[in-house]
């Protein structure tokens, strides 16, 4: 009897759909603006979000030089096989925040990479969450190195995990020939 209810509930499928534009002419266009205005162009639509952003359902609602907020809303595709979000969406977001509180501080033709990422999960993330908002704040920002911090709320400003990065700043060459 419990298989069959199990079988029963394995049959009930859904779908998702989900459409995105060519990220070609956003790189590009990322390449010769600074970093705070190239994420602006991208909260405001004037750029479209980057296919990941599309997938997840996430989106950039807050902008300012060295803080970047991305909201979410937890649906039942973000679950892992435990009914709760997947780490890995919630390290994305916190991911996303961090190290574009770094790309804000950037000027034209400076890029940077994730060295590493800490993410400590405090409680678990489901669809009855409702909005969830992933806060990055610089901490530092040198020649090589910039470090951030994220924390992942919801409306109320409950605390459900929270991040730390390290990230490689990659400055033009002097010669002329990228990184």
């Amino acid at each position: 009897m419990e298989e069959e209810r199990i079988l029963t509930n394995l049959q009930t499928s859904r779908t998702r759909t989900i459409t995105w534009e060519d990220p070609t002419a956003a790189i590009q266009t990322g390449k010769t603006i600074s970093g705070i205005a190239f994420l602006k162009a991208l909260q405001s639509g004037e750029l479209p979000q980057p296919p990941f952003a599309v997938l997840l359902g996430i989106a950039i609602s807050e902008v300012s030089e060295g803080r970047v907020v991305f909201t979410a809303e937890p649906s039942e595709y973000h679950y892992n096989p435990l009914g709760t979000v997947h780490g890995g969406v919630i390290a994305t977001l916190l991911d996303s925040a961090v190290g574009c509180a770094v790309q804000s501080m950037l000027p034209a033709g400076t890029n940077y990479t994730t060295l590493e990422i800490k993410v400590n999960y405090l409680r678990p993330v489901t669809a009855s969450t409702g909005t969830i908002y992933a806060e990055g704040k610089i901490l530092h920002v040198g020649g090589r190195i910039a470090t951030a911090d994220g924390r992942l709320t919801d409306a109320e400003g409950k605390l459900y995990a929270h991040a730390t990065t390290t990230c490689i700043i990659l400055r033009p060459s002097s010669n002329g020939t990228g990184q």
